[in-house]
């Protein structure tokens, strides 16, 4: 019998949902940037494929009315949504004690 094995905590696939697991332990920060007389809201340590960033950011700034873009693996959008963004990221199932707001 050939199990599959996650790569999390070693247990077979069946027993553990590896992209469940993988959004409870991201270490997330928020943290604003200013950037010529406009603040930037960046998001940081989501683990996840450029496709899930771009559909999250989507979502975001839909959700924020702002504008926004997906850059080297990070969630960058215009203004300063911080606590916001960190309350969409918890009703989006993200651990509300991996996220990180740095000031």
């Amino acid at each position: 019998m050939s199990e599959e094995i996650t790569p999390i905590r070693a247990l077979p696939s069946e027993l553990y949902h590896y992209e469940f697991v993988k959004r409870e332990q991201a270490q997330i920060k928020i943290r604003l940037e200013k950037r010529r007389h406009k603040e930037v809201t960046i998001i940081e340590g989501l683990e996840e494929p450029v496709s899930s960033l771009k559909k999250l950011a989507k979502k975001l700034k839909t959700k924020l009315a702002c504008g926004g873009t997906v850059k080297n693996g990070r969630i960058e959008l215009q203004g300063d949504h911080r606590f916001r963004v960190k309350q969409l990221l918890v009703e989006l199932g993200y651990n509300e004690n991996q996220i990180f707001i740095v000031e």
